[in-house]
């Protein structure tokens, strides 16, 4: 059975990577990668077409591709966070002499890979029943990511979300108490989910503890301040350290993170019905996977009143492949070499 060769992106402010793969007999292999330094391109086009015309010899050019962009798609256009760049699917696919180009979120791609993934890119957090029902993956890392996945007889649609902007629903007298200080803190009247489910969460969740009087000699009370104040210290790398390490305050500002984490999974299985499966993903699933395993996170997620047997009858899974959006993208572009550009 003959090969196709697939072109993978990820691409970011940041850094770019760019992958051929191989698809066969169903199965996909990473044949060729490339890391690019975003900011020292003027657009994505040269970019793409260095990355092809270095590839090895024997790879055949593909003909259909999938690049993840950190910003909204809309209308086959991208504008890309933290860079001025404006991406427009058929500009780039004639730049790159191919078939089709699909742009897709960055998050929002990670449905396609996810009833692909095998056991060294996830781990069950909690096993359950899975039928061809919605789909859904949250996930922190600087921010809170959300999607959606529908099944259809094209295979799965994907849905982009900014559930992770929603309100904050306190549960109780310590997320009150929080809720309420990092309103004032922040000087907003608002408070979305995503300010404290995300890594950016977790570091405002130890800063309100460590501004107790009794935490007055800790010693990542300066660390906050400065990490307040845009340091580039990485307070909640430090904080995960410090409960790991057996710190009694740091393994309070853990669990309460944790606990909302889990109430937000919960709220999305139970808004989504997502009988095909939630993922936890992003950026902090493998570095807090023994938090995601632990009871704080799993009760507060079941913790859903009338609805706890439901939550409970679901597979959960975290996401730990930190390569799983590049895996995804190319999972869409074999999606789309498959039917023929009728995804189009």
């Amino acid at each position: 059975m003959a090969t196709t060769t697939l072109l993978a992106g990820d691409m970011g402010g940041t850094k770019t990577l760019l992958a051929l793969y191989g698809s066969e007999a169903g199965q996909l292999r990473l044949l060729h990668q490339e890391r690019f330094r975003s900011g020292e391109w003027p657009s994505l086009e040269p970019m793409l077409e260095a990355f092809l015309n270095n590839r090895p010899a024997d790879l055949p050019a593909p003909a259909h591709a999938c690049i993840a962009v950190a910003g909204p798609v809309r209308h086959r256009e991208a504008r890309i966070t933290n860079l001025p760049w404006r991406l427009r699917e058929a500009d780039l696919a004639r730049a790159a002499g191919m078939e089709q180009l699909e742009l897709v979120n960055d998050f929002g791609v990670l449905i396609y890979g996810l009833p692909h993934f095998d056991s060294h890119q996830q781990v069950i957090l909690q096993k359950g029943h899975q039928d061809k029902g919605p789909l859904a993956i949250l996930g922190a890392g600087t921010g809170l990511g959300m999607a959606r996945g529908l099944q259809s007889e094209q295979g799965l649609v994907a849905l982009a979300s900014e559930g992770g902007h929603r309100e904050f629903a306190p549960r109780n007298e310590a997320e009150w108490e929080l809720d309420s200080w990092l309103k004032q803190d922040l000087g907003v009247s608002r408070l979305s989910i995503e300010r404290i489910v995300s890594g950016t969460g977790l570091g405002h969740v130890a800063h309100w503890l460590l501004q107790k009087p009794d935490a007055a000699m800790h010693p990542l009370r300066s660390v906050a301040e400065a990490w307040r104040r845009n340091s580039s210290n990485d307070l909640p790398a430090q904080v995960s350290v410090a409960a790991e390490g057996g710190d009694p305050l740091m393994q309070r500002a853990l669990q309460l993170w944790l606990e909302a984490y889990g109430s937000a999974a919960g709220d999305l299985a139970l808004q989504e019905l997502c009988t095909g499966g939630l993922w936890v993903g992003g950026g902090t699933a493998s570095k807090q996977l023994k938090g995601l395993q632990s009871a704080s996170f799993l009760n507060a997620m079941r913790d859903k009143g009338r609805f706890r047997e439901l939550i409970e009858g679901m597979q959960v899974t975290a996401v730990i492949d930190p390569d799983a959006g590049l895996f995804s993208a190319a999972c869409r572009a074999r999606m789309l070499a498959e039917s023929g550009g009728t995804l189009a």
